[in-house]
């Protein structure tokens, strides 16, 4: 029950920051229906629990069967297990993710089924298994990450030149959605597992971080490489904002519950076949720790269930009217202002953000502070966001435009910041994108982009996430590079008193 009460506290303090701006704004500059007001709190609330049990569940059965996996694939020592492990594992947790599927569902809706969901999400889990492979042989064969993560996206560079804008923007905010509040446990479980492993303490240290940072590459080629060979020349984006207003409020989440319930069905079934097969095949698994996994998988499901009841019963539909109502009473300042409060409120209560910053504390022992992680982080999405406003606003700024010069100074830094730091950088990256991001922040960047009447949908309303996972990479690293500067500067003090 502690734990429950843990994760529930958790989860309240990250929905609740999203749910007072609303409130606020209701009362203040965007007159929300007493309908569409009362279906947000009604799905906030739903959320909360939904969140609570799913990541409760994550705690008990998925992070658990991450770390048997990662000792059990490099104990059996064989290069082909190492292989298959990462090919199934990386695919099943992509699958899974909540973030992807909700993605992939906003992309599907608003190209009108021209890029249905289920391309979307297998062609991302299969671009995340291929570069989980590489992340595996890395840790393994102590490959250095910076050197892995300048060719990746060297290689998603040259793709860029091929791919169309739309594709461009949903090929990013793949790679932020899938590594989530189910995929960032999972892989920093696995990635942990295997890294103690290794004899080398420090090699351990820095080992333990990076491979979310590698997955995410892979979403971003999968999405590009599709777009290329793709015989689609256009698409056209529409966004339905009354479909739902003219159901009762009940009635909206009674009408959710079927594709909520269908959905987390596919996304778990994968992860339960895992399970059965490591519990076979492990010899770790004792009695009271299966049990314990069980009743972990059991929260999870009933959680995400919840979860995507909440989301689509009322939740996202605010975002996308509060960005809309903004937009048609050419309200900008406040449109980017908000995006900016949106984004730094949303990361400091993120429960994936704790998960790491813990462990980055950990793994340091104590050296990197989680306080300097968070004031990292959130300086850099919250200025995410605001820049994609600005995008939204100003026809003749690009995604391209940001996120080429983005990721330059993000490779280069790799050279310069401590390497330690590097990993760091690019997890968080992958980390900082969570379920409001995911939702709430999502449909806001899209309310705004159908409005306004310079922007595209397809375009402009997708990136947002992609902008959000590449500045704490930059802002990290940053951070890195003034620690060590200080740490230079206490070195040269010590001599000098000696």
């Amino acid at each position: 029950m502690n734990i429950f009460n843990e994760k529930l506290r958790e989860v309240f303090l990250s929905v609740l920051p999203v749910t007072l701006i609303v409130i606020l704004l209701s009362f203040t500059a965007v007159p929300i229906g007493s309908s569409l007001i009362f279906r947000f709190i009604i799905g906030a609330v739903i959320i909360t629990f939904g969140l609570t049990l799913f990541l409760l569940g994550v705690d008990l059965g998925v992070t658990p069967l991450g770390e048997i996996l990662g000792e059990e694939i490099t104990k059996r020592n064989k290069l082909w297990i190492v292989i298959a492990g990462a090919l199934i594992l990386g695919f099943f947790i992509s699958f899974a993710e909540p973030g992807l599927l909700i993605l992939a569902n906003q992309i599907d809706t608003i190209t009108l089924g021209s890029i249905s969901s289920n391309t979307i999400m297998i062609v991302v889990s299969v671009g995340i298994a291929g570069m989980m492979v590489l992340g595996f042989l890395r840790i393994l064969f102590d490959l250095p990450l910076y050197i892995i993560l300048n060719v990746s996206y060297f290689f998603v560079l040259i793709l860029g030149f091929f791919t169309s804008e739309e594709f461009l923007a949903i090929a990013f905010d793949a790679s932020g959605s899938t590594t989530g509040v189910l995929a960032v446990p999972f892989i920093l479980a696995l990635s942990l597992g295997i890294s103690l492993k290794k004899k080398d303490s420090k090699s351990s240290e820095k080992d333990s971080f990076g491979l979310v940072a590698i997955a995410s590459v892979g979403a971003i080629a999968s999405v590009m490489i599709l777009d290329v060979f793709s015989t689609a020349d256009e698409f056209s984006g529409t966004l339905s904002t009354d479909a739902a207003s003219q159901t009762s409020i009940i009635g909206t989440f009674i009408r959710e519950i079927r594709p909520a319930f269908s959905d987390s069905l596919i996304a778990f079934l994968p992860l339960i076949v895992i399970y059965i097969i490591t519990f076979f095949v492990s010899k770790s698994i004792g009695k009271r720790k299966n049990r314990r996994m069980i009743v972990g998988f059991a929260y999870s499901f009933i959680g995400l269930v919840l979860f995507f009841i909440g989301v689509n019963g009322g939740f996202m539909e605010v975002g996308t009217f509060i960005g809309s109502y903004l937009v048609e009473q050419e309200r900008y300042i406040f449109l980017i202002g908000i995006g900016f409060v949106l984004g730094v409120v949303t990361i400091l209560a993120e429960p994936a953000v704790y998960v790491l910053t813990h462990q980055i504390e950990e793994v340091t022992a104590g050296y990197v502070k989680r306080r300097s992680v968070l004031i990292a982080l959130a300086s850099g999405v919250g200025l995410a966001v605001a820049l994609s406003m600005v995008r939204i606003l100003t026809s003749d700024i690009r995604l391209w435009h940001y996120l080429l010069p983005g990721y330059i100074i993000a490779t280069g830094l790799t050279f310069f910041a401590p390497k330690l730091f590097v990993g760091i950088a690019f997890d968080a990256g992958g980390v900082a994108t969570g379920p409001m991001t995911a939702t709430f922040i999502l449909a806001f960047t899209h309310g705004a982009a159908n409005s306004y009447w310079q922007a595209d949908l397809l375009m402009d309303g997708f990136g947002m996430i992609a902008m959000v996972a590449m500045m704490p990479i930059i802002t990290l690293q940053i951070l890195g590079l003034v620690f060590k500067v200080k740490n230079t500067k206490n070195i040269r003090k010590e001599t000098q008193s000696s």
